[in-house]
């Protein structure tokens, strides 16, 4: 299973290596620079809005493909699954509005927007690990405690691998600034 996992998660992510950027031969002649139309090069807030939705298609898809329901247990699954997911939207809405937010500071913050910035992602991580909280017992009306515990394994590998590829896109800020 740990394969299929894996496997899944690369594919999901693999838009995120796959954005067109704009890049440019060194030393290219002029009259072939000035040929092509140019294009401007996606921003971070592109990137992570393409990754989120191509995610968004995926994560359902790597859930199924890794937890072990009969027909009766999804059909009483998937529904609570969609209602979990839509609130986990919001609260990553909230967490990718404050790294947005941390990257157009581009390294110039004061140390009270640092410490708002601290507060803040601590403030989203224990939102989220409440939402779990809220919904693991919902699950287990449904389904079995060990595949609640499935569920929850492979949504917080998902959850985690996604918050480094985006953390790897936002720069650890400098003190000295």
């Amino acid at each position: 299973m740990t394969r299929t996992i894996q496997a899944a998660v690369v594919l999901a992510t693999s838009a995120f290596f796959m954005i067109p950027v704009a890049v440019t031969a060194q030393g290219a002649p002029a009259s072939q620079a000035a040929a092509a139309p140019a294009q401007p090069a996606p921003t971070v807030d592109d990137n992570i809005k393409m990754m989120r939705e191509d995610i968004r298609a995926k994560r359902k898809q790597i859930v199924a493909a890794n937890m072990t329901l009969t027909a009766d247990e999804a059909t009483k699954f998937w529904p609570l699954y969609d209602q979990y997911t839509a609130e986990v939207r919001k609260i990553n809405d909230t967490r990718w509005a404050m790294m947005k937010d941390y990257a157009a500071a581009k390294g110039q913050m004061t140390d009270a927007q640092a410490k708002d910035h601290m507060m803040k992602s601590a403030q989203i991580d224990a939102d989220l690990i409440a939402l779990r909280m809220k919904y693991m017992p919902q699950f287990e009306k449904l389904v079995s405690p060990k595949k609640v515990v499935q569920f929850y394994q492979i949504d917080r590998r998902i959850d985690l691998y996604l918050n480094l590829q985006l953390a790897s896109l936002i720069p650890v800020i400098d003190p000295t600034n």
